[in-house]
């Protein structure tokens, strides 16, 4: 098991990297469709003992998406490829409960965890781009509401398959011919108000017994869906006291919930520009300013504040606008920011193109290091999800001068402990529901 007093890495795959204008640096190399480019950041991952990499995903794209998610690969066909040119590194990925059907998911995870030993982890989102009903045969996304009712009931029944086969179900005895315990088979017979689901599923029970549940969304009902079910939160926090606050916020959700209240890994966003001075960190993220596309900019504040800003003036405040109902929690922490630090709508846009909105860490490993230690030792976070503004270099940079820190002060571990996903995370495996009730009764 992990140990507590160590902070959890995950590495965001963001294919051109997470600068709108990082592509364009004559070092970067684009991974969208370029699987060489993608090994080659999460083997330097793997490296440095993360916890996981971790694929998002979209539905839908338009010519003024951010680079970096306008073309991209299916994300589970990626970690499968990724599975066996990795050994220890988890591999999540996120999948759309609102545009996609739990037989087949539950079958693309089980498959991922099989293959992978056990490194597999689900980010269960409910679409955040209304583009995608469109190439899914429907007229309107459906309202958060709805969305999140789908989510809940999708993620109980994709369990109940994955709950197929105990362990031990698949005998493949020779001698007499007895190939499975039928007693360890169940049928699920799933009817909902969203689905009908008969099972049971055509593969056995995950490694983990159920892939690493993550979520990420910053909404009331994302808030309250993640402390029912989630083991790993990514967020977005710009200010330690608001990160702090969150954490127990969540914290108490989770015991209202019936849950511990360390139930959930919080791991904010983090973007990480290393170079050997601040100076010469100022100077790189200068550099890749002068290669932002404005428009594609405001496409990325806008997507994140939940309404079109491109007719504000730049050099003005940025607007009063209503709650955002799509992308809250991003919206929030670039709200905060941008009234505690009293920025133009301009300086908020450049903010958010050098990191999509969340926060950014530039300079020497010892100054990236204390900021990092900070937020794990004051509870504001229990790791990072990291992010670069280009790659892959600044990922190998990263574990080169960063991580050797962070294991010198007892921050991060030397080696991994375990071999799933799992076992790098503290989290325990969960029992098959029919194996603890025969258990239960027995000890009676």
């Amino acid at each position: 098991m992990a140990r507590e007093n160590q902070m959890h890495l995950g590495l965001y795959l963001s294919w051109g990297g997470e600068h709108i204008g990082g592509w364009r640096l004559p070092e970067a190399e684009h991974g969208a469709e370029k699987l060489d480019v993608v090994v080659r950041g999460v083997q330097a991952a793997e490296r440095g003992k993360f916890d996981f990499v971790f694929s998002a995903d979209g539905l839908a794209t338009t010519l003024d998406f951010h680079p970096s998610s306008l073309v991209h690969f299916e994300p589970l066909t990626l970690l499968s490829a990724l599975s066996v040119l990795t050994s220890r590194i988890g591999l999540a990925s996120t999948v759309s409960t609102t545009y996609s059907e739990p037989y087949n998911v539950a079958r693309l995870l089980a498959s991922l965890d099989h293959l992978s030993n056990g490194r597999a982890g689900w980010n269960v989102v409910t679409g955040s781009q209304p583009e995608a009903a469109w190439n899914f045969g429907k007229d309107t996304h459906p309202d958060q509401a709805e969305r999140y009712a789908i989510a809940k009931e999708y993620l109980e029944a994709i369990k109940g398959l994955w709950d197929s086969w105990e362990d031990g179900a698949i005998v493949e005895n020779k001698e007499t011919g007895q190939y499975i315990d039928a007693d360890k088979l169940h049928i699920l017979d799933h009817v909902g108000e969203h689905f009908r689901i008969k099972g049971p599923l055509n593969i056995t029970r995950p490694p983990q017994g159920y892939p690493v549940i993550m979520q990420a969304g910053g909404s009331e009902a994302g808030l309250d869906f993640a402390a029912r079910t989630a083991e790993v939160v990514f967020v977005n926090q710009t200010s330690i006291d608001d990160a702090i606050e969150f954490r127990k916020d969540l914290q108490d959700r989770c015991e209202r919930a019936g849950r511990p209240r360390n139930a959930i890994k919080v791991l904010p966003g983090l973007n990480v520009y290393w170079a050997e001075t601040e100076d010469a960190g100022k100077a790189k993220l200068a550099e890749l300013a002068s290669f932002t596309d404005r428009a594609a900019a405001m496409k990325v504040l806008s997507e994140r504040l939940g309404q079109d800003l491109s007719a504000y003036p730049l050099d003005g405040p940025v607007p009063d606008l209503p709650p955002s109902k799509i992308m809250q929690g991003h919206a929030n922490a670039l709200k905060a920011i941008a009234k505690r630090e009293q920025l133009t709508l301009g300086e908020l846009l450049d903010y958010a193109a050098a990191g999509s909105g969340h926060r950014v860490l530039y300079g020497p490993a010892e100054k990236i290091a204390d900021d990092m230690e900070e937020w794990f030792r004051r509870g504001a976070a229990d790791g990072f999800m990291l992010k670069f503004g280009y790659v892959p270099r600044p990922i190998e940079e990263f574990v080169e001068h960063v991580v050797p820190v962070l294991q010198k002060r007892g921050l991060f571990r030397e080696d991994y402990q375990g071999t799933t996903l799992r076992e790098h995370l503290g989290l325990s495996r969960p029992p098959h529901p029919a194996a603890a009730t025969r258990g239960a009764a027995v000890g009676e």
